[in-house]
């Protein structure tokens, strides 16, 4: 557990360092940028994944009273194009704790148009094998972590208002455009979302570091920091920390061994699959 924690915070205090800032900037800039809200969110949000990924992924989740739970999974993901109206599909195979060998989590997602919950299936040995998980909404939590379905989903462009709110300074010269986001929708997860994303000359190098997310109440809820690689010329999270201010609960992601377009096979990311594990 100490090693856990001490391990958890020095990363946190490297996305810190790596992004620039914590709750304060340098300075603050008032927007004079020829570029719009929706043209910044265009550019620096949905960057290019590859056709497929293979990673393994880490995540640490610390409750209020200080319990750290850690697992690890390899993770593999693939672009559906929108076959079969599916704009994903991803699995994922639990390797640490040695107790969790064996489990399996598979997630279809559909495409933002039918505005479909996910098809979710798990496999625990323990409990007789294969069943399907129900995902009711995109507010359900993302294996008990801090983000949710929807935070990890494609979201269109063109469902929020974007508004450019200011320019900030890091304290080493750094700026970042800062992004109101607004939902349209009726009944939205957040009232709002704040995104920090770097600015630079080339704006395909332009990422999302920081994101504070509002409740429906208009309250302050949780806040993200993206630390992000690049694996050719894909965009892949390296490091991420999320902390919930309302319920103290924290998740840490790490993203490593990543393999980009690897040709990975369709037979994957099926049922009988997810039974057989990675043998």
């Amino acid at each position: 557990m100490l090693l856990l924690k001490g391990f958890y915070e020095q990363t946190r205090s490297l996305l810190i360092i790596a992004v620039g800032f914590q709750f304060g900037l340098a300075g603050v800039v008032l927007a004079e940028e020829s570029l719009s809200g929706r043209e910044i969110v265009a550019q620096c949000e949905n960057k290019y994944p590859g056709e497929d990924q293979k990673s393994q992924l880490s995540i640490a989740l610390t409750d209020k009273s200080g319990n750290e739970r850690k697992t690890i999974y390899v993770r593999l993901w693939k672009d559906n194009k929108g076959k079969d109206d599916i704009y994903d599909k991803m699995v994922l195979f639990a390797m640490y704790p040695p107790d969790a060998k064996g489990t399996g989590f598979l997630r279809w997602a559909y495409v933002p148009e039918k505005n479909k919950p996910a098809e979710q299936w798990i496999n625990l040995p323990s409990l007789g094998g294969i069943r399907r998980v129900s995902a009711r909404n995109l507010s359900d939590s993302f294996l008990g972590s801090d983000l949710t379905y929807g935070d990890i989903s494609y979201r269109s462009i063109d469902a929020d208002e974007h508004k450019l709110l200011r320019i900030d300074k890091g304290s080493k010269g750094e700026e970042y455009y800062v992004v109101l986001s607004t939902p349209k929708e009726a009944n939205p997860q957040y009232s709002k979302k704040i995104s920090w994303y770097t600015k630079v000359a080339n704006m395909d190098e332009c990422v999302k570091v920081r994101v504070d997310f509002y409740d429906r109440k208009d309250v302050f809820l949780k806040r993200q920091m993206l630390k992000w690689q690049k694996v050719g010329d894909a965009w892949v999270w390296d490091k991420v920390f999320v902390q919930n201010v309302q319920t103290f609960h924290k998740s840490f992601f790490e993203v490593s061994k990543v393999k980009i377009n690897a040709g990975i096979r369709d037979e994957w990311f099926e049922q009988r699959r997810l039974e057989r594990g990675l043998k």
